[in-house]
């Protein structure tokens, strides 16, 4: 019966092409302008590391009190002291006191000009507490972590662009002047938004290239190109600056249960505490422990303009559909006469919603497919409402076809119920009488 309601439903359509063009444009529209703003806010709000986003988590401690702090939360960053202190106590799983870096790469061929090339300065515990896939090599060991090896891993976009994508590990590299031996190079590592790295472009931007051991950059006197933030007064030489209360360090650790996140909470707690007692802290205890998606949602990483835009779309897409069930509704109750017919030669009311059901979801088929076409043309402007870092985020896949195609057919079902159920509400008598 499926075949004959979907055939019954197609020489309905067909009947009214006017009608049908202007359901199949309300559905379309409405579904493609949700769609197209999905894709944006499922980039930004997705899980960037699902296989631990619950086992890794950044800590906090305030050391600025009620008069620096944001409204009672530490600020996002940590001082180098504090880094340090946490750093040396090991007590995670593994850790990493990580901040962003900006270098001069030097290509050997003297033809070739300088160009700049962001990265980080972290602890070997980096790469395999964040999953970091290598295409050649592996990231430096703890002893070279000590040693103050001059060290680094590169990106494989850099690994093509200076060695032609050849396996570079072993070889040197000069970044502002200074030779370093690499012991690997990364795969391409598309983590978005980029957890660990919140302060350019909201996580969003180009990843960085290179990965030089903490220690050797502290050594190099590597300045921070992340945030910076000192309320206090500062020297001007570089050991004043890591001794000061300046924030600008992040400190991520790995706890893989929850009975360790909660000793390593209250490590944090005993920590401050005892600053306080020293007299550095003046005032009680103030630390957190996020681990990556209360992190994100408390970093407000998803753009104001997606959440907005988002409720628009959605609001579009209603409107639609309250247009396409008055034009569902007109059309059926026009065959009101067919449908009294219908009923006194023995068509139950179940009959009759069947019929007008898969009659609506051929339309709600009809506009997924324009849906479709112009979610993809969407696609080609979304920039014009998003930054170019998130707008390029969006595309098009397996699984948002199939949500489009989904959205379109229940959303139109949905429209046609009162319409259908109106339908069904024929009495026949009164059809046959006046007719």
């Amino acid at each position: 019966m499926f075949a004959y309601y979907f055939q019954l439903g197609l020489r309905s359509l067909h009947r009214n092409p006017v009608l049908t063009a202007l359901m199949v444009m309300a559905i379309g529209f409405g579904v493609a302008a949700s769609m197209t703003i999905w894709s944006v806010f499922r980039a930004t709000s997705g899980n960037p590391i699902p296989q631990k986003s619950s086992t890794l988590f950044i800590a906090q401690v305030d050391n600025y009190g009620k008069d620096g702090n944001d409204e009672g939360e530490p600020l996002p960053w940590m001082t180098y002291t504090d880094a340090m202190a946490l750093q040396h106590a090991h007590q995670a799983k593994r850790q990493t006191a990580l901040y962003s870096l900006a270098s001069s790469v030097i290509p050997a061929d003297p033809q070739l000009l300088p160009f700049p090339a962001r990265g980080y300065g972290a602890f070997g515990d980096f790469f395999p507490m964040f999953d970091v896939p290598f295409l050649f090599g592996s990231g430096w060991s703890a002893a070279e972590d000590e040693a103050r090896a001059s060290v680094v891993v590169i990106g494989r976009e850099l690994n093509d662009k200076i060695f032609g994508g050849a396996n570079s590990v072993g070889r040197e590299i000069n970044l502002d002047g200074v030779s370093y031996r690499i012991v690997g190079v990364t795969d391409r590592w598309e983590v978005k938004p980029r957890f660990f790295d919140l302060d350019i472009k909201g996580g969003f931007g180009v990843a960085g290239q290179i990965y030089l051991p903490f220690n050797r950059a502290m050594d190099l006197k590597k300045k921070p190109v992340g945030a910076t933030i000192c309320n206090r007064n500062v020297g001007t030489d570089w050991d004043s600056f890591l001794h000061s209360e300046c924030v600008w360090l992040s400190f991520w650790a790995e706890l893989p249960t929850a009975a360790q996140a909660a000793n390593y909470r209250q490590y944090l707690h005993g920590y401050a505490a005892e600053q306080q007692r020293a007299g550095r802290f003046g005032w009680a205890p103030n630390v957190r422990l996020r681990d990556v998606m209360q992190w994100l949602s408390y970093r407000h990483v998803v753009p104001k303009e997606a959440r907005i835009s988002l409720l628009i779309a959605i609001s579009f897409l209603l409107i639609c559909l309250v247009n396409t069930a008055g034009l569902l509704l007109a059309k059926f109750m026009r065959r009101a006469p067919e449908i009294g017919v219908r009923r006194a030669l023995g068509a139950s009311k179940q009959t009759i919603y069947a019929q007008f059901l898969i009659e609506a979801g051929t339309v709600g088929l009809a506009g997924a497919a324009l849906g479709l076409l112009l979610t993809a043309l969407g696609m080609l402007y979304v920039d014009r409402v998003f930054d170019s870092s998130i707008a390029k985020l969006a595309h098009i896949d397996v699984s948002l076809v199939g949500l489009t195609i989904a959205v379109s057919i229940l959303s139109t079902l949905l429209a046609a119920f009162y319409p259908t159920w109106r339908a069904a509400q024929v009495q026949p008598a009164w059809q046959l009488k006046s007719n």
